[in-house]
């Protein structure tokens, strides 16, 4: 819950309680460390943006998860149906993300608590981003 559109938060969120950027910088960094060795995930990324991919997605759940809201302030609303839909996310491509998802999930190490409410968000997100069946 936040004081405003982009404020402060007013409770203590998910991003504070887990160690905030630190924590989700490990996730995104170890998350993309196995992407870019997927040979059905890499090529969806541009070899010379890893580190701008990195950020997106760090940005994107530190903003979901209660953190700053710099993810909205520098790209607007996530859209995350729309800004996938160029790529083919297959059920084979969600499964690949989400085997990678869960590895920097295992990396993080967070409490149960948190770590069951991360990877429920990361399954439905991921089933919910898939837009071709071939």
């Amino acid at each position: 819950m936040r004081s405003g559109a982009s404020g402060d938060a007013v409770t203590e969120t998910l991003w504070s309680q887990v160690g905030g950027t630190p924590t989700f910088e490990l996730i995104a960094s170890e998350f993309y460390r196995g992407v870019r060795e997927d040979p059905v995930l890499a090529p969806m990324y541009p070899d010379d943006d890893w580190e701008g991919a990195t950020w997106r997605l760090r940005a994107f759940l530190e903003q979901y998860w209660g953190g700053p809201t710099t993810y909205s302030e520098q790209r607007g609303h996530p859209r995350l149906r729309m800004r996938h839909h160029p790529f083919a996310v297959t059920p084979d491509a969600r499964d690949r993300w989400l085997r990678h998802m869960h590895a920097a999930l295992d990396a993080a190490g967070l409490a149960p608590m948190h770590d069951a409410a991360f990877r429920d968000y990361v399954e439905r997100a991921a089933l919910a981003m898939v837009n071709r069946f071939e």
